[in-house]
């Protein structure tokens, strides 16, 4: 079992439930891990909101980013989080006061105690994992199809 204890099925269990997704630490520099996920997550169906203070109001593959989580319309379902581990929790508490359902903390972000807070609090918390490696390990297909409908 993973550093997260979280088996396969949570994982297919959760990508295949979540259809928005808040992505902290997007970036517009096509060689960082954030900007290759993003664009791995649109085309598998996600909604992607980036979050990136720095460019905040601008667009970053269609998508309108936002500075804060707090910024965000309407309901969130998975915050994946590209900060530094020690930038994590702050970005976990973000997500629970906004109500999101679940936190992901990317390869190399680890923060055992804001899992911690992110469960206690409801959400399903996933720690030093990509979404976008757990896609294709898992086979998941996209989302929904190029119609918009859900596959």
């Amino acid at each position: 079992m993973a550093r997260d204890g979280l088996s396969d099925d949570d994982i297919r269990r959760l990508l295949t439930a979540t259809r928005r997704i808040a992505l902290v630490g997007a970036s517009a520099r096509p060689e960082r891990p954030s900007h290759g996920v993003m664009r791995t997550l649109l085309a598998h169906g996600y909604a992607v909101v980036p979050v990136n203070p720095n460019l905040a109001g601008q667009e970053l593959m269609g998508q309108r980013v936002v500075a804060r989580l707090a910024g965000i319309e309407g309901p969130v379902d998975l915050v994946d989080i590209f900060r530094r581990s020690s930038e994590a929790g702050r970005v976990v508490d973000e997500a629970i006061a906004i109500g999101a359902k679940a936190v992901w903390l990317q390869l190399g972000v680890i923060d055992a105690a804001a899992c911690d807070r992110a469960r206690a609090a409801g959400l399903m918390a996933v720690m030093d994992r990509c979404p976008a490696i757990e896609l294709r390990r898992l086979g998941i297909r996209a989302a929904v199809d190029a119609a918009g409908r859900q596959a």
